[in-house]
């Protein structure tokens, strides 16, 4: 059994900081499901098919923001994003080498990461594309504000936070940014999920 840690985040209310209740996890061990299983061999494994494959784990769906110039937002649907260590409080992204985001994030050193909410899907498949325009953030009410920490991030979503990179690693054709979190705001609301390359949402079973 893994043993129980604590976080401290700030949640902005009329402009001001102040701190949340310290929320505790413990998490039991895993116990293992078995179930019918489809073969792949990985010998004759395509590109397809490994993207198929991973697409059967379940993510939450992101959007990493980084200012391209003063004003000027860019932002790119990820959900290659994760956790990385709570000492100190590191999360990663990978970036394929060919996106707009890559050079960004190499160059500015600083990034914003938004967690989707369940009716953001339109969002999400926006920030998918390569080209952006300020008419469809508007017309998607769209709408970037600053962290404390000078990060852009998307007003209105579950989860905002503000990274700087501390290190970056190429692994195949993309790299691997890892950014120390320097704050983050959580918000009310259920996340918008991504299974089997489709939008999902979570079900409630009373």
């Amino acid at each position: 059994m893994f043993t129980p840690f604590s976080i401290k985040l700030l949640k902005r209310i009329a402009g001001k900081a102040i701190p949340i209740r310290t929320r505790r996890f413990a998490f039991p061990a895993a116990s293992m499901v078995s179930s019918k299983t489809s073969k792949m061999p990985t010998s004759s494994l395509s590109s397809s098919e490994f993207r198929k494959a991973l697409g059967h784990f379940t993510t939450g769906v992101t959007v990493v923001t980084v200012e391209q110039e003063p004003g000027k937002i860019h932002g790119m649907t990820a959900n290659s994003f994760t956790s990385v260590s709570l000492d100190p409080m590191l999360v990663l992204v990978c970036v394929d080498h060919r996106a707009n985001m890559h050079p960004l994030l190499q160059k500015k050193k600083k990034f914003g990461v938004s967690v989707l909410k369940q009716n953001q899907q339109a969002v999400s498949e926006y920030f998918a594309k390569r080209e952006h325009n300020a008419e469809t953030e508007q017309r998607l009410g769209i709408h970037f504000r600053r962290t404390p920490s000078g990060a852009p991030v998307i007003d209105g979503t579950l989860l905002q936070m503000s990274c700087k990179v501390i290190a970056s690693h190429v692994a195949g054709d993309h790299t691997i940014f890892i950014g120390e979190v320097e704050d983050a705001e959580l918000h009310e609301g259920e996340p918008l999920l991504y299974f089997r390359g489709e939008y999902r949402k979570i079900a409630r079973h009373s």
